[in-house]
């Protein structure tokens, strides 16, 4: 699909894990974190969202407003940093240890114009289902509102203008007369979807994130992902790669143990 860029969210409270430094914690010897930024290494740009004491090279960091607001608004301070030409963006949970550069493409296969001679393989379009991004083996908490970290990475950009709605994006239509995605995301053995291991259409995000922010008079803090995603087409893909499952999130100890098992 050529260049795309990656949005990783790590201000989550770990409520589960003793409110740690979740994405901070190691696994295979390297954080959490560092291990899905290394996953998407060749994203231009490729933003952090929270508090963050060293990151790689090249990395974009910010904090959400307010901070501790949720994924939500995690995703709008990273979208608001990402440059006019960027289309297309994969959004993460920091806390995806086992997450690889071929999982991310075969995401972004997902998202490219059919052709005659080509169909959509091991992905299906759903027209705003319920979100389901939760692990089947510990489904995350991703809408709760963390204590304040010191902000390392600077303030966020504004939040989209509030007063009134902003146009939807065109729609896309592919050959068959249907319309294109505006997403795909991986979804687990028991089909629910891991909406933050996903790539999105940047203008469609752009879009929801706006409709939202009117829609819940102007605060995202505490939006839950499906409400962003309500409107939006998503293809839930199936893995069939070899390997754990890229979508593993670690919400418990338990999960970073499993974690550093496959790792190995």
């Amino acid at each position: 699909m050529g260049t795309y860029a990656a949005v990783v969210l790590a201000g989550g409270a770990a409520r589960r894990m003793g409110g740690l430094d979740k994405p901070a914690l190691p696994v295979g010897g390297r954080p959490m974190r560092d291990r899905v930024l290394a996953a998407v290494s060749d994203a231009t740009p490729r933003v952090l969202v929270g508090a963050a004491d060293a990151v790689p090279a090249g990395v974009r960091v910010v904090r959400e407003d307010p901070p501790g607001g949720g994924p939500v608004a995690a995703a709008a301070a990273g979208l608001a940093l990402l440059d006019p030409d960027v289309s297309v963006v994969a959004l993460l949970a920091a806390d995806l240890p086992l997450l690889t550069r071929a999982a991310i493409g075969d995401l972004l296969k997902h998202l490219e114009p059919e052709t005659p001679d080509t169909e959509p393989a091991g992905g299906r379009s759903a027209l705003a289902p319920p979100d389901r991004s939760g692990s089947a083996l510990a489904p995350p908490d991703r809408s709760g509102s963390a204590p304040a970290p010191p902000d390392r990475g600077g303030s966020a950009p504004a939040p989209p203008d509030r007063g009134g709605s902003a146009p939807a994006p065109p729609a896309r239509v592919g050959l068959g007369g249907e319309r294109e995605p505006d997403g795909a995301c991986f979804v687990d053995g028991d089909g629910r979807r891991q909406s933050l291991c996903g790539v999105w259409r940047v203008a469609a995000l752009r879009a929801a994130v706006h409709r939202l922010t009117v829609e819940r008079g102007g605060s995202l803090s505490g939006a839950p992902v499906r409400a962003l995603l309500a409107d939006l087409v998503v293809r839930e893909v199936a893995w069939s790669g070899e390997g754990p499952p890229p979508w593993f999130d670690c919400d418990t100890d338990e999960d970073v143990r499993r974690a550093e098992e496959w790792a190995r």
